[in-house]
């Protein structure tokens, strides 16, 4: 039932930038990590950046140093900043919050998807 509620995409030149954000649309219990994935045509799913909920983070190699990943706990919001956006960068990009739900076993929400295009 509950939902992950995603925006900010939009189009720019190379070089500009957005801040995607997401949010549940409720309580999601133990949250294990938040992140971002993005799928171009022609392309597998990647994952963009993720965070955990002690603050660690990891990139693709393709967005570090222009990337970044944060999360407001408070609000149960997770963000990404894209700086320095690049043609390869356009993809509709997913938010994704995985839960455990046991040792071993987690559960994936996903955001309904918002389309970031960078080009000129």
């Amino acid at each position: 039932q509950v939902q992950l509620v995603e925006s900010g995409g939009g189009l720019v030149q190379p070089g500009g930038s957005l801040r995607l954000s997401c949010a549940p649309s409720g309580v999601i219990f133990s949250i294990a990590t938040m992140g971002w994935y993005r799928q171009a045509p022609g392309k597998q799913r990647e994952l963009v950046a993720g965070i955990t909920t002690g603050g660690n983070t990891n990139y693709a190699d393709s967005v570090k140093g222009r990337f970044t990943i944060s999360r407001d706990n408070a609000k149960n919001t997770v963000y990404l900043q894209m700086n320095s956006l690049k043609p390869e960068d356009t993809a509709v990009y997913y938010c994704n919050v995985k839960q455990r739900t046991g040792r071993e076993t987690t559960y994936d929400y996903w955001g309904q998807g918002t389309q970031v295009t960078a080009s000129s």
